[in-house]
């Protein structure tokens, strides 16, 4: 995974990061115990895939990741809300594509997390995204671990 962290670069640059942001706000109610994450694709200055995280799994069903205490990146295939198909990556690609874009050769913009799970950088790489951006300040903002991190705010900034 070494090379594949050559491709994250962070991003200070703020009109696609907004998009992310807005649609994490819109997933918010869907998203327990999860971050709020957004993400768009972007393709010769156009937007052509959105996606976040989000699912109703948890508002009626336990979380099993949360109930076996499973670390952050690991078990999503455990529970139906957890599982990488609702993760904003690969909803943003897959939004790309059910439009008619072709994802190669994309950037994506990512919201709310300072890396991606191995299932979401798999899809990244199969769908020949160029770049990952990340907001400035990802490996703090979005870390449950560091002290300025901003888990459970990530939209009041």
């Amino acid at each position: 995974m070494d090379q594949a962290l050559n491709k994250f670069k962070i991003m200070t640059e703020k009109e696609y990061m907004q998009h992310c942001l807005d649609l994490a706000q819109k997933g918010k109610g869907h998203v327990s115990p999860n971050p709020l994450v957004g993400c768009v694709i972007v393709k010769e200055g156009k937007i052509i895939g959105k996606g976040a995280n989000g699912s109703d799994f948890h508002e009626t069903h336990e979380c099993e990741r949360v109930k076996q205490n499973i670390p952050t990146g690991e078990g999503y295939e455990l529970c139906e809300g957890c599982h990488p198909k609702n993760h904003s990556e690969p909803r943003a690609i897959q939004n790309a594509k059910d439009n008619g874009h072709e994802t190669d050769g994309a950037d994506l913009y990512l919201w709310g997390h300072w890396w991606c799970c191995e299932p979401c950088w798999n899809v990244i790489k199969a769908a020949g995204i160029n770049q990952v951006y990340l907001a400035e300040g990802s490996h703090e903002l979005f870390d449950k671990n560091h002290t300025n991190n901003i888990i459970g705010n990530q939209c009041s900034i």
